[in-house]
């Protein structure tokens, strides 16, 4: 079922402002024009020519974009009742193609740079995960105990830690300042990893690489939910994580090769993993300041960006979807006062049960192929790519579905079976073959789910600082799965690491059943809302995705 909210609206800064054509206060659609300012204003939320489902609502409108004596610009709708006529049928084609070309504006600037800022937060995991197959246990003392493990433990314990202020200070910011200035940390520190000697000085350049990572997933995650509508959010989602695996994939390739430059300049192969993309870091960390966006109501801000009348029309997408276009002052107590809303605990689990997964096979796959699995260090390293590019296939797919027929919590079912039957593949086959064709349908199926459940918590929330509120928080949780997921593969149980099949066999159930409840909860109040008796999200009209 899809979302969608009325006329009345919430009322909401950063919006649309109605005032009647002709004589008198004539107040009907045939008459009504619609001028989007910078002023605070309500939005009609069902204005144009198109309702929320994107069909032709009988109605076509004379869109024009025009600039006053100080720059600054306006978009004037005149709508009139339509009846098919060819007139109709091209404001509507010009309308639809105005906006058409604003969202490839904006998939260009944003998702590009956030899919490889996002890479490069996971590539962490890629230099880790592939160095812990050469030398490096050696070279350190990481391998005498956990000490691997606590090693990822004290990064996702920072990150957690201050996820929440630091995607508040995105919004505080800016995204170009903080983007820009996490990236050259985190590869300056990637970079010094290069030079360390024992496994302690390791532990403490973790700990600041979390730090500095923080706000990468969360402040990505708000940013990329303010600028588009809930129908396009899963795609958008999906193209990040696409460019993510990618990244990974080809870091895998990219580790291959650093690992024989060893004892080249006196370093060993690990060390050039380090070094190497921590230098690529640092030069991407600059590139940001210039490339990514500002939010929707500050886009003038940006680079060579949307030009005033591109912004407005931006602001006015966003406020005829949900009405939140522009935050409320900020205050403690307008964050905090979401943590009473049990939808946040759910999204919780369902993430920290989602990283589960995903941390156990990220950071641990070439351990799996070279110890459980039989393969050489060069072979676990090469093989641990193709399972990230195969996944680009099924977010893809699965995102196209959920936004065109808004089916949320099936899709998130669907990658949960797959996940299952993935692990199961893993730790119950006896064929190599079958076991690692198991790692693709198990590394597909998170991957695609951490699309879905992001468009999935996105398109049920309203409110700016309840978005960055139940971002970080998630992402924090995510993190926390992190934790557990570190801990789950045990050398010990080598080849069939049963303590993590079974844990990630059953966190996926669990998903399932949260889904469910998710489910007949949203069609309940759903049904109420029809009715009359109930307000959703504070917003007329709203109605949750599922």
């Amino acid at each position: 079922m899809e979302g969608s909210t009325s006329r009345a609206g919430r009322d909401t800064s950063g919006g649309v402002n109605k005032s009647s054509s002709g004589n008198g206060n004539d107040d009907s659609y045939s008459t009504k024009s619609i001028l989007v300012t910078n002023r605070e204003a309500e939005q009609p939320k069902d204005s144009g020519i198109f309702d929320r489902n994107g069909k032709a609502n009988g109605r076509y409108s004379h869109t024009d974009y025009h600039d006053d004596e100080n720059g600054n610009g306006s978009i004037s709708r005149a709508s009139h009742q339509g009846g098919g006529n060819d007139e109709s049928d091209e404001v509507r084609d010009r309308d639809r193609d105005l906006e058409r070309r604003l969202v490839r504006k904006v998939d260009l600037r944003l998702c590009t740079i956030a899919g490889i800022l996002c890479s490069l937060n996971l590539l962490d995991s890629g230099i880790i995960s592939s160095a812990s197959v050469t030398t490096i246990f050696g070279d350190l003392g990481l391998g005498v105990g956990n000490r691997y493990s606590v090693s990822i433990l004290v990064y996702t314990v920072a990150s957690v830690t201050f996820q929440l202020p630091a995607t508040l200070l995105v919004r505080f910011l800016g995204p170009r300042i903080v983007f820009s200035g996490i990236t050259v940390g985190f590869g300056i520190v990637t970079l010094c990893t290069a030079f360390i000697t024992t496994w302690r000085q390791m532990i403490g350049l973790r700990i600041l690489l979390g730090i500095m990572q923080s706000a990468i997933f969360p402040g990505l995650s708000y940013l990329i939910s303010t600028w588009y509508t809930r129908k396009e959010q899963q795609l958008r989602f999906a193209f990040l994580q696409s460019g993510e695996v990618t990244v990974v994939g080809l870091g895998g390739f990219l580790n291959f090769g650093l690992n024989h430059l060893n004892g080249r300049g006196g370093l060993a192969g690990w060390r050039w993993m380090f070094l190497v993309q921590g230098m690529v870091a640092i030069v991407i960390g600059f590139i940001t300041y210039l490339w990514i966006v500002d939010f929707p109501e500050n886009s003038h801000k940006s680079f060579r960006f949307l030009t005033r009348n591109e912004q407005l029309l931006a602001e006015t997408r966003i406020s005829n979807d949900r009405g939140d276009v522009k935050p409320e002052a900020f205050s403690w107590r307008s964050c905090l006062i979401h943590f009473l809303d049990p939808k946040l605990y759910g999204f919780c689990i369902m993430f920290f049960l989602l990283n589960l997964v995903s941390t156990s096979l990220s950071y641990f796959l070439p351990i799996i192929l070279q110890s459980g699995m039989g393969f050489s260090t060069d072979q676990a390293i090469l093989l641990s790519a193709p399972p990230y590019f195969y996944a680009v296939i099924p977010v893809i797919i699965s995102s196209i579905v959920g936004d065109k027929y808004q089916l949320r919590g099936l899709v998130i079912t669907f990658n949960c079976v797959c996940t299952v039957i993935g692990f199961s593949m893993l730790g119950f086959a006896n064929q190599v073959t079958v076991r690692y064709v198991g790692t693709y349908l198990a590394t597909g199926a998170y991957v695609s789910n951490w699309a879905a459940m992001n468009a999935y918590q996105a398109s049920n929330i309203v409110g700016q600082w309840k978005r960055a509120t139940f971002a970080a928080s998630i992402t924090a949780c995510n993190g926390l799965g992190g934790i557990a997921g570190s801990f789950i593969v045990r050398q010990n149980e080598a080849p069939r690491y049963m303590t993590a099949i079974w844990l990630s066999i059953g966190s996926h159930i669990l998903i399932i059943g949260i889904v469910a409840l998710f489910s007949l909860y949203f069609w309940h109040v759903n049904k109420k809302q029809k009715e009359g008796k109930t307000l959703l999200e504070e917003t007329v009209d709203f109605r949750y995705t599922f």
